[in-house]
């Protein structure tokens, strides 16, 4: 399976140290040239370790034959819209709720870094999603309650939840 990634759910995969199973879930990772400048912008706490992991994963776009209903998707998830159309991908890994819609109007197979997790534990690479979620909560990544409750219920992991959907699992 092919899976072009987009930067936030990159960046959300490297806080939770949950790069590694991309490689493990999928035979080929890739990304535009746009999201790789995006992950590994200096400023960016994760950059070191996503040129590390992008490293020979980089990929050029032609945006030329392409038309998107891109209004509300930035660069970076246009071109890894196009390079998921131009190289027939079966994922585009993609966090950002607009770019989820730009992509799903366009017919495209998207999962998100969370979905990551639940396929990991589902194929048993990884024992449970409550540690990396919190790792993502405890960064500058939100997470509303509602989305950690399904994420855990989906996990088998709702045992962890007290009180409905409060955060109180932290």
């Amino acid at each position: 399976m092919i899976l072009v990634a987009d930067c936030s759910a990159l960046i959300a995969l490297s806080v939770c140290e949950s790069l590694d199973l991309l490689q493990r879930l999928f035979d080929v990772v890739v990304v535009p040239e746009t999201v790789f400048h995006e992950a590994t912008w200096p400023d960016k706490k994760e950059a070191q370790t996503l040129k590390r992991f992008l490293q020979g994963k980089v990929r050029n776009v032609d945006l030329q034959d392409y038309v998107f209903l891109d209004a509300f998707a930035d660069v970076g998830e246009t071109e890894a819209m196009v390079l998921y159309k131009q190289i027939s991908a079966d994922k585009l890994l993609i966090d950002d709720r607009r770019g989820r819609k730009v992509a799903r109007i366009n017919h495209i197979n998207i999962i998100g870094s969370l979905g990551v997790l639940l396929a990991a534990k589902q194929k048993g690479l990884i024992i449970e999603v409550l540690p990396l979620l919190r790792k993502l909560e405890y960064s500058d990544i939100h997470l509303s309650p509602q989305l950690i409750a399904t994420v855990l219920n989906l996990a088998g992991e709702s045992h962890n939840l007290q009180n409905g959907t409060d955060q109180t699992w932290i």
